[in-house]
């Protein structure tokens, strides 16, 4: 079985020159926000966002996992560092396994209500000093690590992708009803699976594991 679009090779960008060619050359205002460090501007963002994408690649592949908590949950250490605990999930440990053997990483920050993110790209290590970990605690609950990010690179995203997206109106949101739920997913890919016990225990499951 094929997949993919059947395309003419000479409408497929396969280099940078293609790329600057079709596009044309980044606007000012793109290349001098990019800075090797966090600046107390970019600083207010990271202490605002109580979520956070984390993308990392590694030798099975990659990996782009979401981290949400009270706001200001990544700590500033310093102008190059940031530390973001690592709290309670599935155990799958992709994002860790991939650090494991590649240590780059980016970070994109989300405030509900504003436009721009932030974007970081850098290098992560695994952390499980306890006091560290400790000084992460939440609801008496401790993470299993910390991981240290030094910062490469740091910018802002202009407005425009939730701006389109309507991100943050609430006449966008939908009933969660419109989509299957997670039992209902799980069951079909494992027919012995017991969704519908899956989804009535979750919110205590939830409350139980959230920390």
């Amino acid at each position: 079985m094929s997949h993919g679009l059947r395309v003419d090779p000479a409408y497929r960008i396969t280099s940078d020159a293609e790329l600057d060619q079709h596009y044309g050359q980044p606007v000012k205002a793109a290349l001098i926000k990019e800075i090797d460090h966090l600046s107390p501007h970019y600083q207010a963002f990271v202490a605002k966002a109580p979520f956070v994408m984390v993308a990392t690649v590694g030798d099975g592949g990659m990996d782009c996992s979401p981290r949400g908590d009270p706001a200001g949950f990544v700590r500033v250490h310093d102008e190059k560092t940031l530390l973001l605990p690592d709290r309670r999930g599935n155990n799958r440990l992709d994002t860790l396994r991939n650090l494991v053997h590649d240590p780059r990483i980016s970070l994109l920050f989300l405030i509900p209500g504003v436009g721009e993110t932030l974007r970081i790209n850098g290098r992560a290590s695994i952390i499980t000093e306890p006091g560290i970990r400790e000084s992460f605690s939440m609801q008496g609950r401790v993470p299993a690590s910390v991981l240290e990010v030094t910062i490469d690179r740091t910018y802002f995203q202009c407005q425009k992708a939730l701006v389109r997206s309507k991100l943050w109106s609430a006449d966008a949101q939908i009933e969660r009803k419109e989509l299957p739920s997670t039992g209902q997913m799980l069951q079909v890919l494992a027919p012995d699976f017991d969704g519908d016990a899956y989804d009535q225990n979750y919110p205590q499951r939830l409350k139980e594991s959230i920390y």
